[in-house]
């Protein structure tokens, strides 16, 4: 039997969203929540069914009824002759995918205020789908982060039982009706559009903190990368005028795009940055990590200055005749980061580290 629900007061001229009834998951959720952020879909109701002859007669289908045509609106990804993936990527599209690859830059274009052509509209739509979508893809359609196989025969077992705590498991749990859910007389379809504003809100967290802090930080980044040899002649320090500065993600991208293009030293050893926007503050060195998501460094601060601090660590710099000076405030036991009173001293401590 088909079901209606809405999340807002529908407009009669509004166009008729369909999916599935029944038990549902995080991509048709999502799916849905995505249309909605658009003009025309946000005041579409919703109908729910398996029913072919009402299927026929919304708009757009989502998730269901076994067909993919972006001319009619139809975005079913279960039918054996479907492969289609994003751009660039290997995991077969889910529903939630679908509807982004041909809705998600006019989302963000809408969401950010910005031309749909912009550049940086373009930078977000491919990193939405590596930080979020691919994954609601990938769970929906069975394919695990690692080759199973591949984890079990190099003996690697899981320290915890992490399912728990996925978006596609909460969403899954959100199937079950609460105890104030049935006292407030809830139905499946208002527990999918639980579902649906719960991940929709975590994509919509996702693009506002790209649109407001990944993308002025890609600047900020693109600056300091670009302009590094004139702080240091060998290019493997860049200081960022400001901290708070989420830097590492956007300075491995700019250093893969130098490589590509065969620059030399492309790789940045230490990245210097004030620690606040108080006049005065202390500013600190960081080795940069191998990669994004290591704790080892490429260059650790010297093993000398190491677990030192203040005053002592101030001797042990002076004792190396490196002219750098006093001020120094720490450097972590393991080397990963150290601090100076000036910026002046914060760089002849990633000067004569890099000796």
């Amino acid at each position: 039997m088909a079901s209606e629900s809405v999340s807002k007061k529908p407009r009669i001229d509004s166009p008729s969203i369909g999916t599935h009834n029944g038990h549902f998951h995080a991509d048709e959720a999502l799916a849905v929540y995505l249309l909605r952020l658009l003009p025309t879909y946000s005041q579409s109701p919703l109908i729910r069914t398996r029913d072919p002859a009402l299927l026929q007669t919304c708009h757009t289908v989502v998730d269901v009824g076994g067909e993919y045509d972006a001319s009619t609106n139809r975005y079913d990804h279960h039918q054996r002759t479907f492969n289609s993936t994003f751009p660039g990527y290997k995991t077969k599209l889910s529903s939630a995918g679908l509807v982004y690859l041909h809705f998600g830059q006019n989302i963000i274009a809408n969401q950010a205020s910005l031309p749909t052509e912009h550049s940086n509209v373009s930078l977000i739509f491919n990193k939405l789908y590596a930080d979020f979508i691919e994954a609601i893809d990938a769970n929906d359609n069975g394919v695990g982060v690692y080759d199973p196989e591949k984890i079990s025969e190099a003996g690697i077992e899981k320290r915890f039982k992490d399912g728990g705590v996925t978006i596609a498991s909460i969403v899954n749990d959100m199937n079950t009706a609460s105890p104030e859910d049935e006292a407030a007389g809830v139905d499946e379809d208002g527990l999918f559009l639980q579902a649906s504003q719960f991940v929709g809100s975590v994509f919509s967290r996702k693009l506002r903190h790209a649109v407001n802090s990944w993308l002025p930080a890609r600047e900020t980044v693109q600056a300091a990368y670009s302009g590094r040899k004139a702080v240091h002649p060998s290019g493997k320090i860049m200081v960022l005028p400001q901290g708070g500065v989420p830097w590492k993600e956007h300075l491995y991208n700019f250093e893969k795009e130098a490589k590509a293009a065969n620059a030399e030293d492309a790789e940045v050893s230490y990245v210097l940055y004030p620690e606040s926007a108080t006049e005065g503050s202390k500013w600190r060195v960081q080795a940069v990590s191998v990669n994004e998501g290591s704790f080892v460094s490429r260059k650790p601060l010297p093993e000398k200055w190491r677990g030192v601090r203040d005053a002592d660590l101030d001797g042990v710099l002076a004792g190396e005749n490196a002219g750098i000076p006093e001020g120094a405030v720490f450097v972590h036991a393991s080397g990963f980061i150290g601090g100076h009173k000036t910026r002046e001293g914060a760089f002849a401590m990633a000067a004569k580290a890099l000796e």
